[in-house]
């Protein structure tokens, strides 16, 4: 064991520091090593999921011609300095926040030694049945993907933003673990980080490969489970009893399938669930399962796309946000599965 000063707040803040320190350092490596490449910035890349948050001024930049360029106050940060500017903000606010709500809900209870604590994957006599791995891969898979297109808005190519976006998530999910090793309810958990890498690593591949990326989707299926419904708490984040990890494979993403008039908006989903684990009220009226769920799904993006966002000339905002939300989410009662108990 190594013993440290028993102060939750001091480890937290020493931990992001040293995360925004390297973070930040590799954001800048990365922009200078691509800056030579780029002799001018563009938006082009960039998600328009934020249109009216202030920042269009940067796709504006590329664009200037010879004259304006000539009024342009020799004081004005350049497009390269603007795009550092707000990649530090970025990533400072991002591990800030982190630091705020882990102190708040997972770092309150500190500990002066740190623990090392297995919890042995998927088994039965597991404290979650492995849900709560799935729900670290898919956690992780998701931010890398949203913070990829995060960094696409301030301004870099599609590249850099994926390489930051890894190397944020990755010292997002070292230092968090680390952090909780000084917990007497969690402990460092090596299986924790394996299930984080994993799911920053599956998004990289869909982000930086369309192709399976229109085949693919991880998405989470939740519905409150009897015990959560019996003790009224609704967090599906909590309630591993009410989620499903679901892997679809889009017909649409397959030429021949997509041709077809009805075949394309179907998707084959497998996936993993356990029920009876966490929450519960005692009384063991829900038996602990860890069921294997296998069925087909209906493709809601496809099917809106075609029917109600089909005569727009571009995507709206609404659209954008619709086929984000369901890239990550099965709604629930479009998906019919079968279950088998391991």
């Amino acid at each position: 064991m190594i013993d440290y000063q028993k102060n939750v707040f001091v480890k937290t803040l020493l931990g992001l520091f040293l995360s925004i320190g390297v973070t930040i350092v590799n954001a800048d490596s990365i922009n200078n090593r691509y800056h030579h490449r780029e002799s001018r910035f563009s938006m082009s890349n960039s998600p328009r999921l934020f249109p009216n948050f202030g920042l269009n001024s940067l796709a504006a930049l590329p664009t200037q011609t010879a004259e304006s360029s000539v009024k342009e106050s020799p004081l004005s940060p350049s497009p390269a300095t603007m795009t550092s500017i707000q990649t530090k903000r970025l990533i400072s606010g991002l591990l800030l926040g982190t630091a705020i709500y882990g102190y708040s809900t997972w770092w309150n209870d500190s500990s002066s030694q740190f623990r090392i604590r297995h919890e042995n994957w998927f088994g039965a006599d597991t404290p979650n049945g492995g849900a709560d791995k799935l729900g670290h891969a898919y956690s992780f898979y998701v931010s890398t993907r949203m913070m990829t297109k995060s960094f696409q808005w301030v301004g870099h190519s599609q590249q850099q933003a994926i390489q930051l976006a890894g190397i944020t998530s990755a010292a997002l999910s070292v230092g968090v673990e680390v952090l909780d090793g000084f917990t007497e309810k969690y402990g460092f958990s090596p299986e924790d980080v394996v299930m984080n890498l994993t799911g920053i690593g599956t998004g990289i591949i869909l982000e930086k490969y369309p192709y399976w990326d229109n085949l693919f989707d991880l998405r989470l299926k939740y519905w409150p489970s009897d015990d959560a419904r019996r003790l009224n708490e609704y967090d599906p984040f909590t309630d591993y009893s009410g989620q499903t990890y679901l892997l679809i494979t889009k017909a649409s993403g397959i030429l021949p399938l997509r041709q077809n008039r009805w075949l394309r908006y179907l998707e084959l989903a497998v996936g993993y669930g356990t029920r009876g684990y966490q929450p519960t009220d005692g009384t063991d009226s829900q038996p602990k399962e860890r069921n294997f769920y296998y069925g087909l799904s209906v493709n809601l993006s496809q099917l809106f796309n075609e029917m109600l966002f089909k005569t727009n000339l571009k995507s709206s905002y609404t659209q954008l946000v619709t086929e984000q939300v369901l890239e990550y989410l099965q709604m629930p009662g479009t998906a019919l599965l079968f279950d088998n108990s391991l």
